[in-house]
């Protein structure tokens, strides 16, 4: 009887621990990896890399196929690079995201993608870009592809913990996106627009932390996104309100005085840079209305499904693309 039981495994042996909880699923094979990587790279958030067109918009040299086809070419180096640290910030934190009730369910944290795997690809994935934009751009933009990646790396690694330092890192990673597209077609950055969009950037980080910040606070999601960030427990919701605001004014400031100084002595059928501001202002009004509700933790969620946004964001284009055409 001893022997039969033992040779079932049912009787005298305990049960084989699920491979999910070792780590590495077993039973997935080259598909379920492939979209596991996919996952992993986070597609929902390659929207934020749309901003590489942000410097040729602001200096009108949207109109030509080349330049269409170098930004379609540094989108895909931008979120190429972004994939290698999401890959490889998920291979570092896969035992800690194990023990979370929703970080569990990535794919490395699930075993769906193996950690050395998340490494390899991610590790490529690394390399591999400022090669490439060095061979089809110029050295500029490989070495800010470059800096920003090594930049996240530092972040995952030890960044992240340490207070203030972290939204710097952040903030400074949206304003890179907005700079490679300028830095790989040489056109000059204007000193405003690297003053407004950097605090612009601040102004959405910094709400996305007050949100989850708020969120903590009133103990709605005890195991969820706030509370996931333990450097949260280090701010404080008021130094944080403080932060949003402060950028909020910096960015809008900012963008009067381009406006302004860009549209002295322009012989436009109207001021339409100047009229720009209006929508520039009501837009940073409309996304601090969710900021101070602490609904701004998700920025691609309020940009995309807020309705009034989208429409004061395409009157802004609108004003703004009648003023570098000069119309």
């Amino acid at each position: 009887m001893a022997d039969r039981g033992r040779g079932r495994g049912t009787l005298l042996e305990e049960p084989p621990e699920p491979p999910s909880s070792l780590g590495v699923d077993a039973g997935v094979g080259r598909p379920g990896r492939l979209l596991g990587l996919l996952r992993t790279a986070r597609p929902r958030q390659w929207v934020k890399n749309v901003l590489v067109v942000a410097a040729p918009a602001a200096a009108g040299e949207l109109i030509s196929a080349h330049v269409a086809l170098r930004l379609a070419l540094v989108f895909a180096l931008f979120t190429a690079a972004a994939s290698a640290v999401y890959l490889i910030n998920d291979a570092l934190d896969a035992e800690a995201d194990r023990a979370h009730p929703e970080k569990c369910r990535r794919p490395v944290a699930a075993g769906q993608v193996p950690v050395s795997l998340a490494y390899a690809v991610g590790g490529a994935l690394a390399l591999a870009v400022p090669v490439v934009a060095a061979v089809t751009c110029n050295a500029a933009t490989a070495g800010l592809l470059l800096a920003y990646v090594v930049m996240q790396l530092a972040y995952c690694v030890s960044l992240k913990h340490v207070l203030v330092v972290d939204l710097v890192v952040v903030t400074t990673g949206f304003l890179m996106r907005a700079m490679v597209g300028g830095v790989a077609l040489g056109i000059p950055l204007s000193r405003w627009f690297l003053i407004t969009t950097g605090f612009g950037a601040l102004f959405m980080v910094a709400a996305k932390r007050y949100s989850e910040a708020l969120l903590m606070a009133r103990k709605v999601s005890p195991g969820g996104r706030g509370a996931s960030r333990a450097l949260l427990r280090e701010y404080t919701t008021g130094y944080l309100c403080f932060v949003w605001q402060l950028a909020a004014g910096v960015a809008v400031l900012a963008y009067c005085l381009w406006a302004l100084e860009a549209g002295a002595g322009a012989e436009d059928l109207l001021p339409w840079r100047q009229l720009s501001m209006i929508p520039f202002i009501l837009a940073v009004l409309r996304y601090a209305v969710f900021a101070d509700r602490g609904t701004a933790g998700a920025p691609e969620d309020v940009v995309l499904r807020d309705r009034p946004l989208a429409v004061i964001a395409l009157a802004w284009l609108g004003l703004y693309g009648l003023a570098v055409t000069g119309l």
